[in-house]
């Protein structure tokens, strides 16, 4: 009907341009584990375990389809390209994109956080019993784990990670949801926190849900054990909360690499998870040679984020020039 569109792509700017150059032949053909890795303009180079799991997907996967669509969509009929990243995070992917997608109005608008205010006015304040957890922590002493709203760890690793977070001796937030009945009576998780047997016994708190993002930006939390969906990502960046990485699939394995290697603020942790890795991870982003180089990178990218948001920020601008645009199609 001859009206403009806009698609809004809230996965990383770098995830987009490895489907973009797959889906128009940039590259005819992505490795398998044993060859080169992958060289995408804007990009560092990716090893075949770095990919997005969608790369290999055979083309009848039903969300292989609907990313297809979303492709072919930057190429005839979208306007606009919402990106939930900030510029000073992506800037060679998002330059390299507009110039490959000519046209089409890449823009930053991220990181797409509840600010304060929004938080308070949604009911904000469940899951108080975390910060109030929290606050009695010493600063920079919790390890932080949380690993989405769909993944799920097996028994034997779950089992790992309880006797891990142990072992570290620090204070842990745990979450486990209420859907993983398996794990929740492996840990002993009951109704009532109190009788928490692994917090108990650790000093940590296993809870069902809580408000994650305002858990990152708790001084008290020190790293972030994370399953690095893009969501979890910018989170964790824009609360400068060094992390300890566990992709699972999708998106997360290159999120994971550049957390790590680009972003400079975190450590991966192997597969399967086995208690003495995770305490090493642990300490060597809490404690290691390279602790402080890792908070003071987190620290900046939360700076970078913030002014990205604030008025006259490069994610503030997009915004302000989509609206303007959209204004100006609908008084035209």
């Amino acid at each position: 009907m001859g009206i403009p569109q806009a698609l809004l792509w809230t996965e990383s700017c770098a995830v987009l341009s490895l489907f973009f150059y797959q889906h128009f032949h940039s590259l005819p053909e992505f490795p398998s584990d044993e060859a080169a890795p992958v060289v995408v303009p804007g990009l560092p180079p990716m090893a075949a375990g770095d990919l997005p799991s969608l790369i290999r997907a055979p083309e009848q996967f039903i969300w292989r389809q609907v990313l297809v669509a979303d492709l072919r969509s930057l190429r005839e009929t979208v306007s606009w390209l919402l990106v939930n990243t900030f510029d000073e995070l992506e800037r060679p992917a998002i330059q390299t994109l507009r110039s490959r997608l000519g046209r089409l109005a890449v823009t930053p608008v991220g990181p797409l956080l509840e600010t304060a205010e929004e938080d308070e006015h949604h009911g904000g304040h469940a899951g108080d019993d975390c910060m109030a957890w929290l606050d009695a922590q010493p600063r920079r002493s919790v390890v932080f784990v949380a690993f989405g709203s769909i993944m799920k760890l097996g028994r034997d690793e779950m089992a790992e990670l309880a006797a891990g977070l142990a072992a570290t001796g620090r204070p842990f937030l745990l979450v486990v949801r209420d859907n993983d009945d398996n794990n929740r009576e492996l840990l002993l998780l009951p109704d009532q926190p109190d009788d928490d047997c692994l917090a108990a016994a650790t000093g940590g708190k296993v809870v069902a849900w809580c408000d994650q993002a305002r858990v990152l930006s708790h001084a008290a939390v020190g790293c972030f054990l994370t399953h690095c969906g893009w969501n979890s990502a910018v989170e964790a960046l824009a609360s400068g909360v060094p992390v300890v990485t566990y992709p699972a699939w999708a998106d997360q394995p290159t999120n994971a690499k550049f957390l790590e290697d680009v972003y400079g603020v975190g450590v991966r942790l192997p597969k399967p998870i086995a208690r003495d890795a995770l305490r090493r991870c642990v300490e060597e982003v809490m404690s290691g040679p390279k602790a402080a180089a890792m908070r003071a990178t987190a620290g900046k990218w939360k700076d970078e984020a913030s002014a990205a948001l604030a008025t006259g920020g490069s994610s503030e601008r997009g915004i302000q020039d989509f609206v303007d645009a959209v204004l100006c199609t609908v008084v035209n």
